[in-house]
This record gives C-alpha cells, structure tokens and sequence, in this order.
C-alpha cells in the first residue's frame, strides 16, 4: 500500500484526492498540507478523509511523514519549484501539477533534484488521459494522413473578472504568466506530444477583457517547424470555449472534435468532389481499434504514477516532458515581450530562461485590484479538446 501526501488543499486538490481513492487498494492519502489555517482541515472532514493527518508546512509534514511514497503538488504555480525539490530531497517521489514551474531555471532544478536523489518527478498532463486525445495521436502516428503540413490549435477558455481576484492570479510574479502558462499549457503540451518541438517561435499577447490583471488573456503564436506551421490561440475570452486540434496532412485532415477529410486533386489540381474514400476508411478503421483507456484525466495519469513508483521507472509524463512545455510557453512569452522570432530551444544564458525575468520585463497590462483568499464554486480541469 503506498502512502500519498497532498500540499495544497485548494480547488485542484480534489481531483488529485479522488484520482486517488479510484485507486483504494493500491494507495491511502495519509497527510494533507496547507498553510491556510483551517482549510486542510476543513478538506479532510468535507472529504472523509479521517486517516490523514493535517499539516500547515510541508517541511514538517515531509519530516514527521517518514513513511511517505509520493507527494501531489497542488499550489500555486510560484511555489511548485521549492515545495517539489524539498520532496524530492526528503526522498519522496512527487507528481506536481501543472504548469511545472514559471521559469526553465526552476525545472532545471527540479529535474536535478530528482536525479540526484533516485526519484520519480511527474508533471500532471491529463489531457493525455482522454480517449479522444490518445486516438487522434495513434491516427497521426499512423502516418495515412502524411506529412503535418498546417496545424490549428485552439485552448478556448472563457473566465469572468472574478477569476482574477484569487490572491495569487493575475500577477507575473504569483501567477508565472496568464492564460499561455496556466490555461494553454495543456494543448501545447498535446501540441509537442503530438508534433514534436517547433523550430521557432512567434508571437503576439494582450489582455483583451480583464482589467484587474496584469498577465495576458489572450495569445495567439505560430509555431515553425521543418516545413509546416502550428497555430496557437491561447484564451479565455473565447464564449462556448469552443476547443480544437485541427492537424492538416499532405494527405488527410484530422482533428478532435472527430473530422476526417482526404481531398484528392482533379486535373486542374482542383479537388474531386468524393474525395479519398479509401484513406478515410483507413483512418476510420485507426480510429474505431482505439482501445479505451481504463482511467482517464488525472485517474489515468495517477494511476501511471503509482505504478511507476512500484516498478521504479519512467512515468508516461516526466519532468523533460513538464519542461518542455514550459520551454515553448517561455518562448512565446520572449516572442510577444520582445516582438521578435525566438529559436528553439532556448538556452542557458538566454534571459528568459531566469527566475524574475518575466516580471521584470513581461507588460503590466492592468494592475490587479483585488485579492481574495478563496472563491466560491467550482473549477473546470478540463474540456472536449
């Protein structure tokens, strides 16, 4: 039976417990953890939770905890690095929540932490979890749609002003970044599992219809690799949050929401009006062998994460996976900050791979005006693409 720990208490903790307690027989929340007075326990008794103790600082949770297998980071993204490198160090294998961390310092960091302690580091990525998601890789990884010529992803999202009001949202220096770190990072990461790291990187940022933040609520960026292209909008000022992948190939388009089209040229190079009925079927027929996933979204991934800690390999998302994610967002950052093409990937000494450099240089497009401890209601961790 392995032993978990949570640190942090807050909305998303709830979908880390009960991925959790899916797994009852393998696994047993022993100590939950955060610093608001209170609201650990609050969480535990909400939750039945009656076999966790309650801590307020996870170092002496980490200390007191001797016997713990793995810890579910669960806080704000600014305190994702200290909090997962005092786990790792403490000899706890730890799956953090995504965005790994604001800064590729801060990864790096990690992702050493891990190395040289002989632990796990996993970065939730959910997404990977869903059945739509995984079928749209096996048809790509196929390869009957061709050569990628054109993709368009879309992290449509839409949040009211009161989103921003939390106390750690809406600033560069709490929050890491806007809707491109903490919204998007999901489809970027599909994006690079699916297509591979881009070349280079552009980009253009805004806040369109949040004044009580500084951070971005809306980017759009084209992502160039050998000889295609990628577009990413990033927001959450899209109304329906009408979320897409739409991935062209020379041969066949396919995209979640499910679309297949296989056009084939007449004489003139125009297309036929029936189209490539063969190639269709042939990707229908990938697309029908999916076998479901027995757990999806984080039960999927925690399920992994379990039993990578049991057999002590690989996580199917590990920390190079969470890193790279973080590469592209800081590049499209540096592109729409400094209105310019950034290669890939980024280096050392490339300022925006520090700690603070953001903060330093990123627009302050509104200030925030409020800063409450808690909301009301309920959080979306996920939606149809």
């Amino acid at each position: 039976m392995l032993t978990i720990g949570i640190v942090g208490t807050g909305g998303i903790a709830r979908a880390h417990i009960d991925a959790y307690q899916r797994f009852g027989t393998e696994c047993e929340i022993v100590a939950l953890c955060d610093p608001a007075p209170g609201r650990a326990e609050a969480l535990r008794a909400e939750l039945g939770l009656e076999g966790a103790r309650v801590y307020t600082d996870a170092a002496e949770m980490l200390a007191t905890e001797q016997r713990l297998d793995l810890v579910s980071v669960a806080t704000p993204p600014s305190t994702h690095a200290a909090l997962s490198i005092t786990a790792l160090e403490a000899g706890v294998d730890v799956l953090v929540e995504k965005p790994m961390a604001p800064s590729l310092e801060e990864c790096d960091a990690m992702i050493a932490a891990a190395r040289d302690n002989g632990r796990l580091l996993s970065v939730v990525a959910q997404n990977r979890f869903r059945d739509d998601i995984a079928t749209l890789k096996e048809v790509l990884d196929s390869g009957l749609a061709g050569p990628v010529t054109h993709a368009q992803v879309s992290s449509a999202w839409w949040r009211g002003t009161e989103y921003y009001d939390l106390w750690w949202r809406g600033t560069w220096e709490s929050e890491g970044g806007g809707c491109t770190l903490n919204h998007a990072i999901h489809h970027l990461d599909m994006t690079l599992w699916m297509l591979g790291s881009p070349k280079a990187v552009t980009s253009v940022l805004t806040n369109a219809a949040h004044e009580n933040a500084e951070v971005e609520d809306l980017s759009v960026s084209v992502l160039q690799y050998d000889r295609a292209l990628a577009e990413v909008t990033a927001s959450v000022v899209s109304h329906g949050e009408e979320q897409a992948i739409v991935v062209q190939g020379r041969h066949a388009r396919v995209s979640q929401p499910w679309k297949v089209v296989a056009e084939t040229a007449n004489p003139a190079g125009f297309p036929n009006r029936e189209g490539d009925a063969e190639r269709v079927a042939a990707i229908e027929a990938v697309a029908a062998a999916h076998r479901p996933l027995t757990h999806t979204g984080h039960a999927g991934q925690i399920g992994d994460m379990l039993d990578a800690v049991r057999e002590r390999r690989r996580p199917a998302v590990d920390g190079e996976d969470g890193r790279r994610a973080i590469e592209l967002v800081t590049a499209i950052y540096e592109a729409g900050v400094e209105r310019r093409t950034v290669d890939l990937p980024l280096s050392p000494d490339d300022p925006y791979y520090r700690t603070g450099t953001l903060v330093e240089r990123a627009p302050h497009f509104f200030s925030k005006t409020a800063s409450v401890g808690e909301l009301p209601g309920a959080i979306t961790v996920g939606a149809k693409a």
